[in-house]
C-alpha cells in the first residue's frame, strides 16, 4: 500500500481550533519514474484528484457517486 501524505486543512488554525487533515495516496499504477499519474484523497463528500508530480497545482473535486462510476468505467475500459 501507498503511504498516505496528511496536510492539515487551510482552514486550520493552531490555537486548538477544528480541522481536517487529508491523505493523499498515490494510485498503484503509478511507477516512481516521475510518469504521468495521480493522487487522490476521500473526505466526506467529496474526492480530490491532483497530479502527483504537481503537489500544490491544481486539483478536482468530485461527488463520490460521480468519482465511483468513473473508476468503474476506466476499470472496465482496461480490460
Amino acid at each position: 500500500m501507498a503511504e498516505l501524505v496528511w496536510f492539515k486543512s487551510s482552514h486550520s488554525t493552531n490555537e486548538g481550533a477544528n480541522c481536517v487533515e487529508v491523505a493523499w495516496q498515490k494510485s498503484s499504477y503509478s511507477g516512481n519514474e516521475g510518469t504521468a499519474c495521480i493522487e487522490v484523497a476521500s473526505l466526506p463528500g467529496t474526492v480530490h484528484v491532483r497530479d502527483s508530480k504537481d503537489k500544490s497545482g491544481p486539483q478536482l473535486a468530485f461527488e463520490p457517486a460521480a468519482w465511483q462510476a468513473f473508476v468503474e468505467f476506466a476499470a472496465a475500459s482496461s480490460l
